[in-house]
């Protein structure tokens, strides 16, 4: 299993903009579930999924108005 942590700025306070809302529903149409954080969100996939999960994270965000994505990787399991 790898574990994701992911931010899409620009940061915004409040309740999270369209650009992390519609990646995140993105990412969780694959079954994926993921958890919002204050600053940063996550989520957890096996191997052969993360990148089908990255690349629908990535393309809903910038498509919604994203201009810089963070993405850190690590294997959990």
């Amino acid at each position: 299993m790898i574990k994701v942590e992911f931010t899409i700025e620009p940061f915004e306070a409040g309740d999270p903009p369209e650009r992390v809302t519609r990646a995140v529903a993105a990412v969780e149409a694959l079954g994926v579930p993921v958890e919002i954080g204050v600053f940063g969100s996550s989520f957890t996939a096996s191997a052969n999924l993360v990148g089908q999960a990255l690349n629908a994270l990535i393309a809903v965000a910038y498509e919604n108005g994203a201009t810089h994505i963070t993405i850190d990787t690590e294997v959990v399991g």
